[in-house]
Parts: C-alpha cells; structure tokens; sequence
C-alpha cells in the first residue's frame, strides 16, 4: 500500500509539473514584453519565436499562447507588439 501511494504522489507532482509548464496567455506574453524595444531584450524575455517571417530588413515573430497568438514587427533591432489576437482555442 505504502508503494502505491508514492506512485500515486509521483505521478501527481508530474501531471502538476506538466501544466505549469502549459504555454502563457496572450494577456502574459504582452505583459512580459511591455517595455521592451529590442530584438535581443524579446528574445531573452520569451525565447525563441514559435515562427519567424522575413521580409527584406523586417521581421515578424509569432508566439503561440493558450489562448491565440502574440505576433512581434522587428525592423533591424526595434521591436514593436503588432497584434494579439486569434482564436481562442487555441494551443
């Protein structure tokens, strides 16, 4: 009985695990990223884009969140929230 209930807590504590580790809501994302107007300060604050889009100097990064998606304008080094929208169902 003692073993089960320490499977039964370890598989707890890993099911809580996985979701904190659930992706942010768009409300997050664009509280996270307030005050930031470079490439370098975005990247360090969410790390990699979930997608990247180039055309000539300027570039859009997408981030998935719980609920739609955050999506960056970088011309050079200056960053710029161009929306925060999409469906919300989406993950």
């Amino acid at each position: 009985m003692n073993t089960t209930m320490v499977r039964a807590f370890a598989c707890g504590l890993i099911v809580l695990g996985l979701v904190a580790c659930g992706r942010a809501s768009k409300e997050e994302i664009v509280a996270k990223t307030r005050d930031i107007s470079r490439r370098a300060e975005l990247e360090r604050a969410l790390g990699k884009p979930d997608d990247i889009t180039k055309l000539g100097p300027v570039e859009t990064w997408r981030y998935k969140a719980s609920n739609g998606e955050v999506i960056f304008l970088i011309v050079g080094d200056d960053v710029t929230l161009q929306a925060a929208g999409g469906s919300d169902t989406a993950k």
